[in-house]
């Protein structure tokens, strides 16, 4: 059986639009879920806050801000823009947590320890300016396969070595079974972000073989793959981590199917591989 804290991240369905989500989850008796900010820019981010009021649904994340890595001071100040927009919008939809994505290398650059330090400064700037509107950045590492392009963050290692330099209500981290599962210094990194409350966000999905060409596209449903759930779950919730968990699946053969059947089945294998 579910235990209530499951949360439906808006990708997971992006066939549904905003409404067919909030219609969908209530009457799966989902009452989370997370949001990314185009297609609540495009239905409007105060009539998306009443959508999903009206139908009992909390937003446990907003994704994404990030892409702190510019060179260009004129990229940089387009970037610092973007994420205040974001944090705005963040609070606006009623969520504590938006996700952070940080960028890849700039073009031409090799260095990463730049690029890193590079977000730090915009966090910041950026950190305050969440706190002082409700709003947590949850920097996300993502596998090292997306170091050059997307994201120069790529362990929680790294990630906490930024968080750690503001405080734990305005910087934490995200801890995603897909982008983590392979690291064996992930349990004790988990706790490390546990022992100062940095711990906002929780999602699953699976890692599948063989990828597909398309390696954004290339996440699995629960049970489909190598990750040991539970064993995450158990690292995660040993930290006192009691919120939400998000189910974030970007996978072409899922959004080609009936909404609703892949809500359920998320559910169903929720309950069986992550409770």
């Amino acid at each position: 059986m579910s235990d209530g804290r499951l949360s439906i991240n808006q990708e997971t369905v992006k066939q549904w639009s905003l409404p067919e989500l909030a219609e969908g989850c209530a009457k799966a008796g989902i009452d989370k879920v997370g949001l990314w900010r185009a297609p609540v820019q495009e239905y409007g981010v105060e009539r998306t806050a009443r959508l999903l009021s009206d139908h009992g649904l909390s937003v446990t994340s907003l994704c994404r801000g990030g892409f702190l890595t510019a060179l260009d001071p004129a990229e940089r100040a387009r970037a610092l823009d973007d994420n205040r927009a974001a944090i705005e919008e963040a609070a606006g939809v009623a969520t504590d947590t938006l996700v952070l994505v940080s960028g890849g290398l700039p073009e031409g650059s090799k260095d990463l320890y730049g690029a890193r330090e590079r977000i730090a400064d915009a966090l910041a700037e950026l950190a305050p300016y969440a706190a002082e509107r409700g709003v947590r950045l949850a920097i996300e590492p993502l596998h090292p396969m997306f170091a050059s392009d997307r994201c120069v963050v790529s362990t929680l290692s790294q990630a906490l070595d930024l968080a750690e330099r503001f405080p734990a209500e305005q910087v934490g981290v995200v801890v995603d079974t897909y982008h983590l599962w392979w690291d064996d210094r992930a349990p004790a990194q988990i706790a490390r972000a546990g022992a100062t409350g940095r711990v906002h966000s929780f999602q699953l999905a699976d890692w599948i073989t063989p990828l597909p060409a398309g390696v954004l596209l290339g996440r699995g449903q629960l049970g489909d793959g190598s990750v040991d759930f539970r064993a995450l779950r158990t690292a995660v919730e040993a930290t006192g981590f009691d919120g939400p968990i998000e189910v974030e699946i970007f996978n072409e053969a899922l959004w080609a199917r009936d909404g609703a059947e892949v809500v359920a089945e998320v559910a169903a294998r929720y309950a069986e591989h992550a409770c």
